[in-house]
């Protein structure tokens, strides 16, 4: 099935909204939020969000719906706007093992390309996520730090690497 990588829009804000709450369910020790807590669990904040490009965007993976996405946005400080991040990438277990992670954080890279005066691109992944840091290696990601249990859920704490690319 042929797949389709692109920003998504405002029609796209439902499909974001359920794929993300998803995200949070399927690998809670992948991200930072809860469902409980997490600032897209309300659609008029996805909404918001999807107004901020091209500062903020998030690029979503198309089976043809919605199956995987990732964000993006530069840094809101003055000082520090040479730096772009990435978030929030996940793929629906359905859609895994097809190259849609790869396309995702090659259209992540792309964009951050396109803000002018950006030279690093950074990011987090937990140390639960094997093949997401796998994945960002070959994209040219290196890590340059590890926070110590930085992400609790139950009784279980785990690390996080802290990746980056220079893009200039």
């Amino acid at each position: 099935m042929t797949s389709q990588v692109r920003h998504l829009e405002a029609a796209d804000a439902a499909a974001f909204h359920a794929l993300r709450r998803e995200a949070l369910l399927d690998t809670p020790l992948a991200f930072g939020s809860s469902p409980e807590d997490d600032r897209f669990a309300d659609l008029d904040a996805v909404h918001e969000q999807l107004r901020r490009g091209p500062e903020a965007v998030i690029i979503g993976a198309f089976l043809p719906s919605l199956v995987g996405c990732v964000g993006v946005y530069r840094d809101p400080h003055v000082k520090f706007a040479h730096r772009a991040h990435v978030w929030g990438m996940y793929v629906a277990p359905a859609a895994r093992r097809q190259g849609l992670g790869t396309q995702l954080i090659e259209a992540a890279v792309a964009h951050a390309r396109t803000l002018p005066d950006v030279i690093w691109v950074q990011l987090g992944v937990s140390a639960a996520a094997p093949v997401a840091r796998r994945l960002y290696e070959r994209a040219g990601f290196r890590e340059w730090g590890i926070e110590p249990e930085a992400t609790r859920y139950g009784d279980r704490l785990v690390d996080e690497h802290h990746l980056a690319l220079r893009l200039r």
